[in-house]
């Protein structure tokens, strides 16, 4: 059996980035203590501002980014790998990339994610939400070696888009990662369903840390980070508190799913609309 634990870290960011990153290291560090090898942290770890004049000031390119070298710095300390869920990076550009990093156990940067999907939407009361003002959406799938496993990245809206992860599993992903910020209501109404379906879809291990309570932009977020296996059971969740939650993955268990329900070689092309 080829076992890796894995953490989810869940934490409520805000304004404050070196506040946001002490509170995700020390969490971090209870993760390495347990013994996990992949510790995961959620969509917009550093900074959570909906209001794009209070955000971008504080927004830095990689290279000036205090929160990404404050992650490497301690990955390479405990000597596991990070997933960042996502860091807002200055790319030189009008709009913001909402990035997700990896970081190996020597502090390097070993795959970086921009999330696809960008959150567009007109709601019957009359709000209007954005996201592709303040970011530029990525363009590239990706799947990247960690810790004996593939891991296929993607980040929040992008759990709605069942064919990416389809994609993923299918370039090799055993584990898919959705670090996100999902909303109360609709967090309350989709977020389990939908992340064991990709599990279920795809014969892969989920892993999803999420923000979670009332931030100081005022945005109140779902919580219950899950972890879930290829079957769809879920095996960790972490609730509404601040906190982490661990699991140890048997990565022989994608094989055995895939192996009871083929589906992932089952794609035809047909005739239709």
């Amino acid at each position: 059996m080829s076992s890796l634990r894995v953490a989810c870290v869940q934490i409520t960011a805000g304004r404050d980035v070196p506040a946001n990153i002490a509170v995700a290291s020390a969490l971090i560090r209870e993760a390495a203590a347990k013994g996990a090898r992949l510790i995961a942290t959620p969509e917009m770890t550093s900074l959570m501002e909906r209001n794009r004049r209070e955000m971008r000031p504080k927004v830095r390119t990689e290279d000036e980014d205090i929160a990404l070298a404050a992650f490497r710095a301690l990955a390479a300390e405990l000597g596991a790998h990070l997933l960042i869920g996502s860091l807002p990076i200055d790319i030189g550009d009008a709009r913001l990339a909402n990035r997700g990093f990896l970081i190996g156990p020597d502090g390097a940067i070993e795959a970086r994610y921009d999330k696809i999907h960008m959150f567009d939407v007109d709601l019957p009361q009359g709000e209007s939400f954005r996201e592709s003002n303040a970011y530029r959406p990525g363009e590239s799938a990706v799947v990247v070696p960690v810790e004996g496993a593939m891991l296929g990245l993607s980040i929040c809206y992008d759990l709605r888009f069942a064919a990416l992860y389809r994609r993923l599993a299918q370039a090799g992903a055993e584990i898919l990662a959705v670090p996100a910020a999902f909303t109360r209501v609709t967090g309350e109404a989709h977020w389990h369903i939908l992340l064991r379906a990709r599990a279920i879809e795809t014969a892969c291990f989920v892993i999803a840390p999420g923000q979670t309570g009332t931030h100081e932009d005022g945005r109140q977020t779902y919580g219950h980070s899950l972890i879930v296996d290829p079957w769809g059971h879920v095996l960790a969740d972490g609730g509404t508190d601040v906190g982490i939650i661990t699991a140890d993955l048997d990565l022989d268990a994608v094989k055995a799913a895939r192996g009871r329900i083929p589906a992932l070689q089952h794609d035809r092309v047909f005739a239709g609309p």
